[in-house]
């Protein structure tokens, strides 16, 4: 069965979704999004997702003319005419129909959909036994560039590294900030452990702060491991004991070598184990 899609205040089906050519956020990349989980049709941290949308589309001066409460009530909606056990819900705001050439305030009125569908980035099999990335030549965007806590349309920088990774015949690629340091993957934030204690990228490195990379912070704390948000080098990636990445699509997912270099063991860690065990507890009790 189809998805329905919720259309600027409709449901329509997946081939009435359609958006103007002359949308800023098609020609342009123009616009915001939100990626969101349901588990048992229950959205996972659907608060603080619609606050980051908000947030977002105030930091390119975007106004969207739905509050947050119509925006969680859309979203809700369309889950309920999609009724999946697991959902993948990803809510867009486009700059709207305007004119050719950049001037965004000539677009009269944004464009907010909101899909609900599934969603697998990676084989079952890999949360078992494990992920092999490589470092992008890629840079991450320069944080005064394009700041990587807006969750824009414009997802170029990523995808480049993407291709990178593909062509490398692996699933996903480290990047690197314009200092050389560990910023995050094309999709996911990026933790590793050493010595028994959590580290991660911190948010000044040019990072999105994720919210599943939050939630882990918060279930390592609560468990009295030590969590360090600190500039992190390839080499300190190379001679970690585990690695795992964290997003809302591909939740946490073990990491065992990164460019041909085996992570500690060759396997999924214990850590990294008992953090997916308590995220997975979290999102489905």
């Amino acid at each position: 069965m189809a998805p329905r899609i919720w259309l600027n205040g409709n449901l329509v089906e997946r081939s009435e979704a359609v958006i103007p050519v002359f949308d800023h956020g098609l020609l342009y990349g123009d616009g915001v999004f939100e990626g969101i989980r349901s588990y048992k049709g229950k959205v996972f941290r659907l608060e603080k997702h619609v606050r980051r949308l908000f947030d977002s589309a105030n930091g390119i001066r975007l106004a969207i003319p739905w509050t947050a409460e119509e925006v969680t009530e859309a979203i809700l909606e369309t889950l309920k005419a999609n009724p999946l056990p697991d959902a993948y819900i990803r809510v867009v705001v486009t700059r709207g129909e305007g004119r050719l050439g950049l001037e965004p305030f000539c677009c009269c009125k944004p464009n907010m959909f909101v899909i609900v569908d599934k969603i697998v980035l990676y084989p079952r099999e890999l949360y078992e036994n494990g992920l092999d990335i490589i470092t992008a030549a890629t840079m991450r965007n320069h944080p005064n560039a394009v700041n990587p806590r807006l969750k824009s349309l414009n997802y170029l920088n990523n995808i480049l590294a993407k291709i990178e990774a593909i062509d490398a015949g692996v699933l996903e690629a480290v990047m690197l900030n314009h200092l050389g340091y560990v910023a995050e993957c094309t999709g996911d934030n990026i933790f590793i452990v050493m010595g028994g204690r959590l580290f991660t990228p911190p948010i000044a490195a040019g990072i999105l702060e994720g919210i599943t990379r939050d939630e882990i912070i918060d279930i390592a704390r609560k468990s009295r491991v030590e969590v360090r948000e600190e500039n992190l080098t390839r080499q300190d990636l190379y001679t970690a004991d585990e690695c795992f990445l964290t997003g809302t699509a591909a939740e946490v997912v073990p990491v065992v070598r990164i460019d041909n270099r085996t992570i500690g063991a060759g396997k999924p860690g214990p850590l990294t184990r008992r953090l997916a065990r308590e995220f997975h507890r979290r999102t489905r009790r």
